[in-house]
């Protein structure tokens, strides 16, 4: 018997050897796993750009594209222009219109020319010389009358011939004074109303011709030219393509757990292969709505696969960094 303690005290050792390793196994498996379930530092997704594209309300030949792609431009610097015979024609015709119209209030609102009075003026005093011969005409004629030397007829015709005198004269006297008078308030205005009326009309025509040339709305980058020149260009087609340095934007997604720390403002750091250095970047956005695949139903395991989609903008001077689908890695700053 006692030959036999030695070996069962031997099988009690190892036994207790095995538990051991595997309980350690098991602790270092659940230790991986819990490790496992720990989020990432880092999340993917990829940069994104919000393009301007540049078109003319107006139909028309390309006459000019002044940029190329790849070319990066400032603001207001010229980018296409149309042909513009027509619109030229129109502005310059509504332009001539506009000066008659305004000639046409001008000389109503001064009445006649100087010289034009004059020559009124000039006629009242010849009326007027007449009258007062006829006057005297008049008076020598009646006097012959009372002394018998002419009859009643020839007085009568002298006393005719002195009213028409005097109302001559009281004709050129009243268009001497209409002479010097405005147009009717009435007709003033309707001119008035016509010189509005082609004010707007060479507006519209400075628009339409303005349309033809169009101009950078903002610094950025020429992604793509659309059109070569001497093809026609239905009004709306966009002839180039932009990408101003603000318009760059990251979109990457963060696992439910984590969606709740983040909000607009907070700072990340953008990591993407080629780049010298991290990117630095701004929440400006996060997703209230989780994305999910597949379509099962939800539980504490499950529950890890929704993610949330988060926007952030780098700074106007970081941009050029970085490039419309380019895959990116972010972490929090």
């Amino acid at each position: 018997m006692r030959r036999n303690a030695l070996p069962v005290r031997s099988a009690s050792r190892a036994t207790g050897s095995m538990v051991r390793n595997t309980l350690a196994v098991l602790a270092g498996l659940a230790a991986l796993n819990a490790c496992s379930r720990h989020e990432p530092a880092t999340w993917q997704g990829y940069v994104e750009g919000e393009y301007v594209y540049l078109a003319s309300s107006q139909s028309g030949t390309l006459a000019s594209l002044d940029v190329q792609r790849g070319q990066t431009v400032a603001a207001s610097a010229p980018v296409f222009a149309l042909e513009a015979t027509d619109e030229t024609a129109a502005r310059d015709e509504a332009r001539h219109r506009l000066a008659a119209a305004q000639a046409q209030l001008d000389d109503l609102q001064t009445g006649k020319r100087p010289p034009e009075v004059r020559v009124t003026q000039a006629q009242l005093a010849q009326a007027q010389a007449t009258a007062r011969k006829a006057a005297l005409q008049l008076a020598r004629d009646e006097a012959q009358l009372r002394a018998g030397g002419i009859s009643q007829a020839q007085l009568d015709d002298s006393r005719a011939q002195a009213a028409s005198s005097a109302a001559q004269v009281r004709e050129l006297q009243n268009q001497v004074r209409v002479a010097n008078l405005p147009g009717r308030v009435a007709q003033i205005a309707a001119q008035a109303a016509d010189v509005e009326a082609s004010r707007a009309t060479l507006a519209q025509a400075q628009w339409k011709l303005d349309q033809k040339r169009v101009a950078a709305p903002a610094a950025g980058l020429v992604y793509d030219t659309l059109y070569r020149v001497g093809e026609w260009v239905q009004a709306g087609n966009p002839i180039v393509q932009m990408l101003p340095p603000q318009n760059v934007k990251l979109r990457f997604f963060v696992p439910e757990a984590v969606v709740g720390s983040l909000a607009p403002g907070r700072k990340i750091l953008v990591h993407c292969d080629g780049c010298a250095a991290e990117v630095p970047a701004t929440i400006t956005w996060v997703s209230n709505a989780a994305e999910y695949t597949p379509p099962v139903i939800y539980s504490n395991e499950q529950r890890t696969k929704l993610v949330f989609m988060i926007e952030a903008r780098p700074a106007a001077q970081d941009a050029a960094k970085l490039h419309p689908g380019q895959p990116v890695e972010v972490r929090l700053q």
